[in-house]
């Protein structure tokens, strides 16, 4: 998401937070950004800070005692900076009073001010989790993700590879199936990106000459998975687009590769389509060949050793 308005931001998490809207209700459209984590200094979150402004200025007991230790002047000019910095909100916490100079500058200013039942790091906490998930990189790819042997996996190809026939026979063979045709994705750590389904595509999966089938409904509600991380790509290729002088390795390592998605490199294993092959069963065994290597297990190496081993052994010319 490129920015979160201060009403999405309330309507996301005023439930989980007991939040309450008191004061500057005309300032909803007031939105973060993910580019401005980068460019401040603080984080979008934080306790009050009047020197370099947190977006969303969490005020506790300590920061209300900070304003009441202030002389009038002083306590008026911090109110005004606090204001003037143009937060996104401002959210008291354990339900104290808001001190009314506060209230009424967060309504002549149109700043939205917020109070919670909860203590303070409750609200950062939950806060900032919430916030580097909304803000967060987040791209949509054509494919089919599913999870197999407990691995999520996105199966890429062109239009009628069959990718949505194998997926229904994957969730046959007990497997679970995540988002069709439209995945999401989102980086949610430098090397974690997971994947889920938008909420019209939900539980469904559209098959050619079937329409689109009721996956939950079908085969039961362990059939679906709400989301997963993305640990490898399988993309179908049709067997004519192979050509024959293909590199002759491949034929002992697999067509194995990455690829890019938000700036991270996914392992991807090419597999060749054509009549008459077992699509399934590849699949699972790419999945379980990628778990032993993830593991420091190579099959392909391990013969590419005996071959040298026995070279070794071989009498000189």
């Amino acid at each position: 998401m490129d920015r979160l308005t201060a009403r999405q931001l309330f309507e996301g998490v005023h439930e989980r937070l007991a939040l309450r809207w008191v004061a500057g209700a005309r300032g909803e459209t007031r939105a973060l950004e993910p580019k401005e984590s980068e460019s401040r200094r603080p984080s979008l979150v934080g306790y009050l800070n009047v020197i370099y402004p947190n977006k969303v200025q969490i005020i506790g007991t300590e920061e209300l005692n900070y304003l009441d230790g202030l002389d009038s002047r002083q306590r008026w000019e911090t109110v005004q900076k606090i204001v003037q910095a143009r937060p996104t909100a401002l959210l008291v916490t354990k339900d104290q009073a808001v001190p009314a100079d506060l209230r009424e500058a967060a309504e002549e200013t149109d700043t939205p001010l917020w109070i919670s039942a909860k203590r303070g790091h409750e609200l950062l906490t939950y806060l900032q989790y919430h916030l580097a998930r909304s803000l967060a990189k987040q791209v949509v790819l054509h494919g089919v993700f599913m999870e197999v042997h407990s691995i999520g996996v996105l199966i890429t190809g062109e239009s009628g590879t069959g990718k949505s026939e194998l997926a229904l026979e994957l969730i046959t063979r007990g497997h679970r199936l995540v988002a069709d045709d439209a995945p999401e994705f989102t980086q949610i750590a430098p090397d974690v990106i997971d994947g889920t389904c938008p909420d019209m595509l939900r539980d469904l999966l559209e098959v050619r000459g079937l329409g689109v089938l009721n996956v939950r409904e079908m085969f039961g509600h362990t059939a679906v998975k709400p989301s997963k991380y993305l640990r490898l790509i399988v993309h179908l290729k049709p067997l004519k687009e192979w050509t024959d002088d293909a590199d002759a390795l491949k034929r002992l390592t697999g067509d194995v590769g990455y690829r890019e998605v938000l700036d991270v490199r996914v392992p991807m294993i090419t597999i060749p389509v054509a009549s008459g092959r077992n699509l399934a069963v590849l699949v699972e065994a790419a999945v379980r060949s990628h778990m032993l290597k993830s593991k420091g297990i190579d099959p392909a190496q391990t013969f590419i050793d005996r071959q040298a081993h026995q070279l070794r052994r071989l009498p000189p010319w």
